[in-house]
């Protein structure tokens, strides 16, 4: 008879990489107890700074009279130009940044001086009595002006594959067509923000909400004329990145450094809402030309795509951008022969910069309307075009001569097209809006497939420095920064799978430059790709080194040492973690080792656009139905399907929550966020009340979002997953080819909709209009 009273082990369950584990601050998200930048305690004698702003877009500083702003109650400090002991630059690459304007302004809010007060309004009051002359010199506001006046910030670049000109001469069919797609504030929960700490012989830190510590190290040295050593940039986590603190926060942490340096007194930088949009780059604004042959079928024969964009007063990451955007104009497609054009306007507007897709969306945007109007002249149903048109066998090398090896698209459409009923609904709605003359509904479905590597090749490195301490707590420390995207957590699921242990034993700690050196960005969606493989090879390290020493210590092979999660198995003999920590280090073995990891196989020629600029491709696509009213222009989506592929996923919850969050800002892009600049290069949509981001009722009322069962990377990404930040916005071009089907079907899909992004109620009730009065002319 059993023994009733005998212990029960219950097994261990072991959650490490594909475990839907929580974000590693959702507890303290929710709870307001997670700590940014802003609530860190402030210094004693902490000084508060405030950015003087141009008023003009582009003007000769004829003088600038700051003594009101000196004499001002509670301020400590006015620096201009005049007081940076460096270079005056704060660029990413191009050195024509200044971080403080000197004898030109060239847009609207350029930082002009740095008042430091003993609290902020009292700078902000400072600041206001700042005695500016300029003398205003010409200025080119928009794309159009900007090409009048033969403005750019590099030549115009192209890529082409193929005799395009000779296809579209023969091409059974042809037609053309433009259109215009609008920028994009990142509007990140928490704004730019930067506390400086001056430390002994010149030395200062500095926490800053950037996405880029290295980067902002590197530029606050070169104003402080200081070696990089002798600047420390730390970031727990930001409120929200999205691009937007790539390279825009350098700004605020150059002044508040150069605040600390000057007064040895703690300096913080942290404009307000408005200012921080007015001050700050958006996501670059296109306009798109297409001409475009085909045959009956739909199938593209050739095509040319011009692409313009208002690059902003300065250069910041333009070229790469817009670059991508090139990359990216093909999507899921084979283009038989192709010539893509791309134009970067010098704008006397601030400069735009880096938004999650980086030129991606602007690009897939252009082939998306090419094959809803194609559809549209043909007849055929826009997915069936589609599918015509996708990449396959025989046709698979991109405009840029990259072999796509690893395309899923066909799959994921077909999946997703009979997982959503996309026929029936698609019936269905053309029987609604045969019976309804004022409500139209819309369908579409569209791909998504995203480049993955950093097009400029020496960014797509990482490093990790991991600590395994004696009580068997391990410390992860790498070069990629927390904006809410659940990087951290991912990483140290990867950490805790290497050494088989509960992730609780695994402890992330803030990015800083003086641990993990000379980082790249947390951008081109690569953060867990580079990151996580640097800090698994990290941990294979230490694991090498603990095989090795209980091999000998228990008396057994290398190959008998296996670790488990109950412990290391040792032949026969199983020792817990901590044990094994423990006697590890009286062992005197090493328990800690630094990672590093490049991407294999990429190179790209940047004069001749051609080669291997991606590692990979994401994949994914949505289907959404919208309803528009034909009397007012107002549009709700009322429905979206997405399945997505992120490969072997790391963490399926994390990864749903990216794709989600993705789609409805992708939305908000191509539907309600709206920018607007006066004729004298005035931001007038700078606070909510004007500019109009998704809310939780703008969401779909029913969003069905998956993740691709089949997924896995063909590559040798760690754990075989795919990246899924920046892919699952451009999920929501399918609105944007919704809203054109609804507007369209006013006219019984007759003519085909001059529509532009962001499709506004405005925009959309003029659409409405312009296809019921070209339609009455045919």
């Amino acid at each position: 008879m059993a023994d009733s009273s005998a212990t029960v082990i219950e097994p261990v369950v072991f959650q490490g990489v594909q475990a839907s584990l929580p974000h590693d601050s959702a507890l303290r998200h929710v709870s307001g107890a997670a700590i940014y930048v802003d609530d860190i305690p402030e210094p004693a004698g902490m000084l508060h700074v405030h950015l003087g702003m141009s008023a003009k877009a582009h003007a000769r500083i004829v003088s600038m009279d700051l003594d009101g702003v000196r004499a001002s109650p509670g301020v400590v400090v006015v620096l201009t130009a005049a007081d940076i002991p460096g270079e005056n630059d704060v660029s990413p690459v191009i050195h024509d940044d200044k971080l403080f304007a000197d004898s030109e302004v060239v847009c609207v809010g350029q930082s002009l001086f740095a008042v430091a007060a003993t609290s902020i309004a009292a700078a902000r009051a400072a600041s206001a009595k700042a005695v500016v002359v300029y003398e205003d010199l010409p200025a080119a506001i928009t794309i159009a002006q900007a090409r009048d006046l033969d403005l750019k910030i590099e030549k115009s670049q192209r890529m082409a594959r193929g005799d395009a000109a000779a296809a579209l001469a023969t091409s059974p069919r042809r037609l053309q067509g433009k259109f215009a797609i609008g920028g994009q504030d990142h509007f990140y929960l928490e704004g730019q923000v930067a506390l400086a700490t001056p430390g002994e012989a010149g030395d200062v830190h500095v926490w800053s909400s950037t996405q880029h510590p290295s980067e902002v190290q590197h530029l606050v040295a070169r104003v402080l004329d200081v070696p990089h050593t002798s600047v420390t940039i730390e970031v727990r986590r930001m409120g929200g990145g999205f691009g937007g603190k790539e390279t825009q926060a350098s700004l605020f942490a150059a002044a508040a450094a150069l605040v600390a340096v000057k007064t040895g007194r703690a300096a913080k930088a942290r404009p307000d809402r408005d200012e921080d949009m007015v001050m700050t780059g958006k996501r670059h604004d296109f306009e798109i030309a297409y001409d475009v042959g085909f045959d009956d079928e739909g199938r593209l024969t050739g095509l040319s795509l011009e692409l313009a964009s208002r690059c902003g007063s300065t250069t910041d990451l333009s070229m790469a951008i817009n670059d991508r955007a090139m990359f990216h104009a093909d999507n899921c497609y084979f283009l038989p022969a192709v010539e893509i054009v791309s134009h970067r306007f010098k704008t006397h507007t601030v400069s735009n910069t880096a938004f999650r897709g980086f030129g991606g969306p602007q690009g897939m945007a252009a082939i998306e309307r090419v094959m809803d109007a194609v559809a549209q002249a043909t007849g055929w149903d826009p997915l069936l075009v589609r599918q015509r048109n996708l990449y396959g066998e025989g046709r698979d090398l991109t405009p840029y001569h990259q072999v796509v090896e690893d395309n899923v698209a066909p799959q994921l459409l077909s999946e997703l097209a009979r997982s959503c009923d996309y026929e029936a609904r698609q019936a269905a709605i053309e029987v609604f809006n045969a019976a309804n003359s004022v409500l139209k509904k819309g369908l579409a479905l569209t791909p998504v497939k995203f480049g993955i590597s950093f097009t400029t090749t020496h960014l797509n490195q990482a490093g990790a420095l991991i600590h395994l301490y004696a009580d068997g707590s391990i410390l992860l420390n790498h070069g990629g920064t927390e904006m809410g995207q659940g990087l951290f957590v991912k990483v140290a699921q990867i950490v805790a799978e290497a050494f088989k242990v509960d992730i609780g034993r695994v402890k992330v700690t803030s990015t800083v430059t003086d641990k993990v050196p000379n980082t790249s960005a947390t951008a081109a969606s690569s953060g867990t790709d580079l990151n996580g493989m640097a800090a698994l090879n990290a941990a294979n390290t230490i694991k090498a080194r603990l095989v090795e020493f209980a091999a000998v210590k228990w008396g057994c092979d290398e190959t008998e040492v296996v670790f488990t999660p109950v412990g290391l198995r040792a032949g026969a003999e199983l020792i817990p973690f901590d044990v094994l920590c423990r006697q590890a280090h009286l062992g005197r073995v090493s328990l800690s080792a630094t990672g590093f990891y490049a991407t294999p196989k990429i190179h790209y020629d940047r004069a001749t656009h051609t080669g291997r600029p991606f590692y990979y491709f994401a994949y994914g696509a949505a289907c959404s139905e919208v309803l528009i009213d034909t009397l007012t222009g107002e549009m709700k989506v009322t429905r979206a399907d997405i399945l997505h592929d992120a490969g072997r996923s790391l963490n399926p919850a994390i990864d749903l929550g990216q794709i989600e969050g993705g789609f409805i800002q992708g939305m908000g892009w191509l539907t309600t966020e709206e920018l607007v600049f006066s004729d004298d290069g005035r931001l007038l949509t700078h606070a909510p009340s004007t500019y109009k981001i998704p809310t939780c009722g703008d969401r779909p009322a029913v969003l069905n979002v998956a993740l691709w069962e089949a997924g896995r990377n063909v590559e040798e990404t760690v754990h075989r997953s795919k990246a899924v930040g920046e892919p699952p916005l451009m999920l929501a071009l399918s609105v944007l080819s919704a809203v054109s089907r609804a507007v369209a079907s006013v006219a019984d899909h007759k003519v085909f909709p001059d529509l532009d992004a962001p499709a506004t109620p405005e925009r959309i009730l003029m659409a409405v209009e312009d296809v019921k009065r070209r339609a009455a002319s045919c």
